[in-house]
């Protein structure tokens, strides 16, 4: 194979095979991952000026960074779109570029190692032929409705015609990330081939032979007339609604509408994306989720700072949050030993992390290793060969200081020694310890399968070693680290504490309804109300937390919790709190406003939220501003198409002047 020698490219690799294949591979200079920037697209276009004036035999299009494909369009040049006319000249221009490679006239395969997002996908899908590997660290998928707009590369109109409308919409509208082998059983992929084979020669293989795709059966092709996508369209509108307010959230109903109208006409569904993809990318919407984006980076970049061997973890306490924080460590593949004072305590644990593995593996194999990598230890045996330590026992400061002394002389001498305490400052606890400053906090939320947030919890003693070891490994196991200073309830349950608080002094004073708070506020775009979420966290968990920060202004509220709590009605967890639980949701009575205004409701009910906000960033709980808005929209859920609260309320200040 002999690489072009003209023209150079900075980031695309070309060489001729002796067959004269040409065989192009993105190679974005300077970036880990490869993604479509304005530059990397451009010498796209002169590439295929090239080809149209020297014809190759075939094409095979593959990444020149091992098991990595594309991520998509380079999100950081979205910004550079001032006006939707623009930016919609800037979709046209890219129409135009990915036409001209579908309509080139030799075969075309494309080789997917790795993830391939969004304008992956869509570059992608103008090739004649996908092959993927059927490997673990290769993911297909459409993240685009999480930054506010929907495929507008040709995505929207290329993926009905190959996978059929149901498909196709419902990985659009979901951004779920295939798997191979789904994307291949979908008709996103034609070929796949195994972690032993040569994609290489499959690619070889499939331009000998001029293989094209296969396109969607007559039935399958039947949800794109015109009444049966009108019928799918109402169905999606209500689906979507369960989970995105339209006001809020625009673009999966701009996706719907264009499908119902044009679905049948892919010229005009590509034209449909320049107007309205150009729209939505410029609207506040997209670039408060923009900021979102960023954001989630910059949090995965504090769990890189530094590397950690973690094979290893040993969980103290096997109640929900211990027992699920342990199940949690094994689904991403660590072994896992859950300790507690007898058998009996530990079960439960077990019975509900097999559950969790059956549902997020889905492969009998796999449950069965993964079940095998979280034994019971009742005696603590796996506390000297562990790696991580997590201690999640009840909140009583006197148990933990006993606990964790009689730890350091059993562990080794490099483990992350941590506490998942809620909101017990460190040094109340790690006094007891000949080294203070090796206990960090690594504070989970729950569900701990669902809150992608860990609080990393430091003081003045803790050395920056720990800190970064204990953030390292939040990434290894898939979590976002948010480093927060020791002060009582860190900075998560200090802004929720008076939040949850007020929606109850609301609902005892006021007589307003628990639903109607819950409505308010679900109106204003939290994702879930506050009493809603009291019950979701665990009434006695929010009774600790409200009684440790809330002092003589909130003993009402603590009293009314501390009578759900003696009751036993914990919450969410015992099946009933302030609602009843059933299948792990609440009945709700109707959630009218029966004559309450839910603007001024919800106004009321986040201003100890906003304050607290403003209070923790002054005590320098957090780094920063944005590092702030990162651990509220993760780890509270805060409206992320307001881009944070700190961000909203700075927004609406300049609005009002």
């Amino acid at each position: 194979m002999t690489a072009r020698k003209q023209p150079k490219y900075k980031h695309w690799q070309l060489a001729t095979d002796i067959d004269n294949v040409l065989w192009l591979s993105i190679d974005r200079k300077g970036e880990s991952v490869n993604s479509l920037s304005l530059e990397v697209l451009s010498e796209l276009e002169s590439i295929v000026d090239e080809m149209d004036n020297q014809p190759p035999a075939g094409l095979v299009l593959q990444s020149g960074k091992p098991g990595s494909f594309i991520v998509g369009a380079d999100v950081r040049e979205f910004d550079g779109y001032d006006d939707a006319e623009k930016a919609s000249e800037g979709i046209g221009r890219v129409h135009r570029l990915f036409n001209r490679i579908e309509a080139l006239r030799f075969p075309t395969v494309v080789i997917i190692d790795g993830f391939c997002l969004g304008g992956g996908v869509e570059l992608a899908l103008t090739f004649d032929y996908r092959i993927a590997s059927n490997v673990d660290h290769t993911r297909l998928g459409f993240p685009e409705i999480q930054l506010g707009i929907y495929p507008g590369f040709g995505g929207s109109a290329r993926s009905i015609q190959q996978m059929g409308a149901s498909n196709a919409m419902s990985i659009m509208l979901s951004s779920r990330n295939l798997r191979a082998k789904a994307a291949r059983a979908m008709g996103l992929v034609d070929e796949l081939v195994d972690a032993h084979g040569s994609l290489r020669w499959a690619a070889r293989r499939a331009i000998r032979q001029g293989r094209k795709s296969r396109q969607p059966g007559q039935l399958t092709r039947l949800q794109n007339i015109g009444p049966v996508r009108k019928q799918l369209a109402r169905i999606m509108r209500k689906k979507v609604a369960a989970r995105a307010n339209p006001k809020h959230y625009p673009a999966p109903y701009q996706l719907i509408d264009a499908w119902e109208r044009y679905g049948d006409d892919p010229q005009r569904m590509m034209a449909e994306e320049s107007v309205r993809v150009g729209k939505l990318i410029t609207g506040q919407a997209s670039k408060n989720l923009r900021r979102v984006f960023f954001l989630m980076e910059r949090l995965k970049g504090i769990a890189k700072k530094t590397d950690i061997k973690v094979r290893r973890v040993h969980v103290i306490g096997a109640g929900v949050m211990g027992g699920d924080i342990a199940a949690w460590c094994v689904l991403q593949g660590l072994e896992v030993t859950l300790q507690d004072r007898e058998l009996k305590y530990i079960e439960p644990a077990l019975k509900r992390a097999k559950s969790l593995f059956k549902k997020k593996l889905r492969d009998r194999a796999k449950v069965a290793g993964a079940t095998s990598r979280l034994m019971a230890d009742v005696e603590g045996k796996g506390i000297s060969k562990a790696d991580v330590i997590i201690e999640a026992i009840f909140e009583d400061v006197e148990a933990k200081r006993e606990l964790f002394a009689s730890l350091e002389p059993r562990m080794k001498a490099d483990a992350v020694l941590a506490t998942n305490t809620s909101a017990i400052p460190l040094a109340d606890i790690s006094s007891v310890l000949k080294k203070p400053g090796r206990l960090i906090g690594i504070h989970f939320f729950n569900p701990v399968a669902k809150m992608p947030l860990v609080e990393v919890v430091h003081d003045k003693k803790t050395t920056a070693k720990q800190i970064a070891r204990a953030a390292a490994f939040c990434g290894v196991i898939n979590r976002f680290p948010l480093p927060v200073k020791s002060a009582p309830g860190f900075l998560v349950n200090r802004v929720l504490s008076g939040y949850m608080a007020k929606a109850m002094s609301m609902h005892m004073e006021q007589k307003i309804p628990i639903e109607v708070l819950d409505k308010a506020a679900t109106n204003f775009g939290m994702p879930m109300g506050p009493v809603e979420l009291a019950d979701t966290v665990g009434l006695d968990v929010c009774m600790n937390v409200v009684t440790l920060l809330g002092g003589e202004s909130t003993e009402k509220e603590a009293a009314l919790l501390q009578e759900k709590v003696d009751a036993g009605k914990l919450g969410k967890k015992s099946g009933q709190g302030f609602y009843r639980w059933e299948k792990g949701k609440p009945q709700k009575e109707s959630a009218a406003s029966g004559g309450h205004n839910l603007e001024e409701i919800a106004n009321t009910l986040l201003q100890p939220y906003f304050d607290a906000c403003k209070s923790a960033l002054d005590d320098g709980i957090v780094e920063d501003a944005d590092v702030l808005d990162a651990g509220m929209i993760f780890g509270t859920g805060f409206a992320p198409f307001l881009g944070g609260p700190l961000h909203y309320l700075k927004q609406q200040e300049q609005n009002n002047d």
